[in-house]
């Protein structure tokens, strides 16, 4: 197949605000060992993207950087030790930036193949929040059937494929979401209780859910006085996850109740990880999750799609707060 020598890409020279986010040319990437290039149909926006514009989000070595860490489209091309029968297909992958652009190149174990009634926006709303999600509430949490866990940031990528897997996997999903109407959007979506965390205490709102028995699994992205608030929502033997730090990167943890009740604290961010574990869960997702997919009983929710020139409309309504679900940029023709 015949590529092209250069494509569309957001790079941003400098850090700052979304107007930063511009079309510019780059020369189209090529697929080293083990790895595959794709044709981008689509490309997920995640907070860390944001993160990276403003400079507060450093990339792993060797990554793009172009941002974006999820995309969906055709395979083009396939490196040394990479299956060639994978070109012509369509997959989604996790990759470590790149993702805005005509054409990234991904580990092709990093990629899931696209189901026929999965579309591309769909595709590449998945890979980041269902690497995110699988790994840190079912590996790190251990969350188990019958488990009830309460999520913060509910309408957030993460919280609604969150919502999505507990319905799949028989867990009871507490949300908290900061108005009326997402609480009403959460419900709606499948949370089993949802909190406006502006106008009720969520820790006397999970201990009333629970008849004062807490939960088992706090998922928090919140970070700072939220650990020791969530630390009273767990139950004995309780275990908490902390993904990111967005209301600080500090806590004060009461240790003698860690201690008294047994409480595991523990957290990840999954961009740095070796190429290898992410095949691992890439694999393990494959078994277990995405018969799920096929089957037409997960998907993502899909907030709105913004074309790649309009990446910076897509980050200000990200850092808006008012989305519900997955922001997705669009190269051209979507499937």
């Amino acid at each position: 197949m015949d590529l092209p020598e250069t494509m569309r890409a957001i790079d941003p020279a400098e850090r700052g605000g979304p107007e930063v986010l511009r079309i510019v040319e780059r020369p189209v990437p090529a697929p080293g060992a083990g790895e595959v290039l794709i044709r981008v149909a689509a490309a997920g926006v995640n907070r860390p993207d944001v993160l990276q514009r403003i400079g507060l989000y450093p990339m792993p070595p060797g990554a793009p950087s172009i941002p974006g860490l999820e995309v969906a489209g055709t395979v083009v091309a396939a490196g040394p030790g990479a299956a060639a029968s994978l070109v012509g297909t369509r997959v989604c992958a996790l990759i470590s930036g790149g993702g805005y652009a005509e054409y990234a190149v991904a580990v092709a174990a990093h990629c899931l193949p696209l189901p026929a009634g999965l579309s591309d926006v769909e595709g590449a709303a998945m890979p980041e929040t269902l690497f995110t999600v699988w790994t840190n509430l079912f590996e790190r949490a251990y969350a188990a059937e019958g488990d009830t866990v309460l999520v913060h940031g509910g309408t957030s990528g993460i919280g609604t494929m969150a919502i999505s897997l507990a319905k799949l996997f028989g867990l009871t999903i507490i949300v908290t979401a900061g108005s009326d109407e997402k609480v009403a959007a959460c419900l709606a979506h499948g949370a089993d209780h949802a909190i406006n965390y502006r106008t009720e205490d969520f820790v006397a709102r999970v201990q009333a859910i629970t008849e004062g028995q807490g939960c088992q699994v706090v998922i928090d992205m919140v970070g700072g006085d939220y650990v020791a608030r969530n630390l009273k929502c767990l139950a004995e033997d309780g275990r908490h996850v902390s993904i990111a730090v967005q209301g600080g990167a500090s806590a004060e943890i009461p240790l003698f109740e860690v201690m008294r009740r047994r409480l595991t604290l523990t957290g990840s961010t999954l961009r740095p990880r070796s190429a290898a574990f992410k095949a691992l869960v890439a694999d393990e997702l494959g078994r277990t999750v995405w018969p799920f997919v096929a089957a037409g009983r997960l998907r993502p929710v899909i907030d709105g799609t913004f074309p790649l020139a309009r990446a910076a409309d897509a980050h200000a309504r990200m850092e808006a707060g008012s989305h519900f679900g997955k922001i997705v940029l669009t190269m051209g023709e979507i499937a």
